[in-house]
């Protein structure tokens, strides 16, 4: 059964919100050329899901890749997503149930996650990364880390720095803010990740990062 968002406040976030979820889930349709199903794809290849693995979606918008990801793990798999908006984890919520599959999400601050150490095989973040400032980002990135397991995967896809090199409706969405990958790649290692894999998605600029949370970290 998926769970609906948890109806106490959250502490304040210097992180930007995005509250209008419907439209959202139209602009990135839109956005995508209806190809957002492909994308998505292949962030969970690029994440290298098994079945009956734990998997978080930090950040999970709508939960279209939670979902996805559900389909992945399998029955024997768990996923959760968090996102700061409560508006985007109600949608999510009822887009799971119209979809059949068994995602638990919660309304939760992405550098405070509500998760004990160890929990979790594998964290996603897709485009959510640019919406925090740089001292929260690199305060997620170690929440993720603790709620990793020994050598849990980390993949992180944003736009990068400089603009020019993000194109299309769906990079414009997201003028906001950008990630200066060079310096994501230093955060991984401080936050307590060795980086295995970056490069480009190889669809409208987007960047990834894979990272394996050290044993010791």
């Amino acid at each position: 059964m998926t769970s609906n968002a948890d109806q106490k406040a959250l502490p304040n976030t210097a992180g930007m919100l995005i509250h209008w979820a419907l439209r959202y889930d139209l602009l990135v349709w839109l956005a995508s050329f209806g190809r957002e199903q492909k994308i998505r794809g292949m962030v969970l290849d690029l994440a290298r899901l098994k079945p009956g693995e734990s998997i978080l979606d930090v950040g999970c918008g709508t939960g279209t890749l939670a979902i996805a990801g559900k389909r992945r793990v399998g029955p024997q798999g768990e996923v959760f997503g968090i996102d700061a908006s409560a508006e985007m984890i109600a949608r999510a919520g009822k887009k799971a149930k119209r979809a059949g599959v068994e995602v638990s999400f919660k309304n939760a601050l992405a550098e405070a996650l509500p998760f004990s150490p160890g929990r979790f095989d594998a964290v996603l973040s897709t485009v959510m990364l640019h919406h925090l400032p740089r001292k929260l980002r690199l305060q997620c990135l170690r929440e993720i880390r603790r709620v990793l397991k020994p050598d849990g995967r980390m993949l992180a896809v944003d736009w990068p720095r400089p603009a020019e090199e993000a194109k299309g409706l769906w990079a414009r969405l997201h003028r906001h803010g950008r990630v200066n990958f060079p310096e994501l790649l230093d955060m991984f290692k401080e936050a307590g990740f060795r980086c295995v894999e970056t490069g480009a998605l190889g669809i409208g600029g987007l960047q990834f990062v894979l990272g394996v949370a050290s044993a010791a970290g």
